[in-house]
């Protein structure tokens, strides 16, 4: 990794699912010390995880199993320590995908569906992100900020605890959920990497937001497996 002493260790997940030079360098910029991480050992000394993406979820979902990365990001999800999930890197964290049937990560209870009524698909360009609950995240950054997206799929949480999770919605048709907030688990389906000044105040509020938690993260939170579901939430 490259960086200033002291600074968030973050380990940016590559899997073959997108250009990762943006979100290294916007965390970079925000003071993140940066590695790219394509297998097991490069989540070593990292104090937070990022796994952004384009794409569909089998895919995504056979490179990281060939990496030997599903079991270890599932791990660091349940040790409660910071992940933040871009795109789809969000869409990942839900029980499967419509768009292939792909059995996905089960940290996040539902499904990853097409947009409904959508006037065009894929849903590109910028969007307000309408905030349900507040959140560090967003600190700075005004309600129905406009964000990039480009993506036709979005997450949609299921079940009890759906309205916890939902951090923010954006309509594109339907209203879909743009981001979400489970415990140390964090997901955007926008690209704050490619959303400016905004995105990139996003990130490092991120990386605050991680630092403070990286200190006490460690203490096993509830089981998660691919495919399955997360309990104790």
């Amino acid at each position: 990794m490259s960086g200033a002493a002291g600074s968030l260790r973050v380990a940016v997940v590559d899997y073959g699912a997108g250009n990762l030079v943006s979100i290294e360098q916007a965390l970079t910029f925000v003071g993140a010390e940066v590695r790219v991480a394509t297998g097991p050992g490069d989540l070593a000394d990292a104090q937070a995880v990022v796994v952004p993406g384009v794409g569909a979820a089998a895919p995504a979902m056979r490179r990281l199993g060939r990496a030997g990365l599903v079991d270890p990001l599932l791990r660091w999800i349940a040790l409660g320590k910071p992940y933040l999930g871009i795109c789809l890197g969000l869409q990942l964290l839900f029980d499967g995908s419509d768009e292939d049937g792909a059995a996905t990560f089960g940290v996040i209870p539902g499904r990853t569906a097409l947009l409904e009524d959508a006037p065009t698909l894929p849903h590109i360009g910028w969007n307000q992100v309408e905030r349900r609950h507040e959140h560090a995240l967003f600190a700075g950054l005004a309600d129905a900020t406009d964000l990039y997206f480009v993506h036709s799929y979005a997450g949609r949480p299921e079940g009890p605890g759906a309205d916890a999770i939902t951090l923010a919605e954006t309509e594109h048709g339907r209203r879909f959920v743009s981001a979400v907030d489970r415990g140390n688990v964090l997901g955007v389906q926008f690209h704050p990497e490619r959303s400016g000044g905004a995105g990139v105040r996003l990130l490092g509020n991120f990386v605050r937001w991680a630092t403070a938690l990286a200190v006490g993260a460690g203490a096993e939170r509830s089981p998660v497996g691919a495919g399955g579901t997360a309990g104790g939430d």
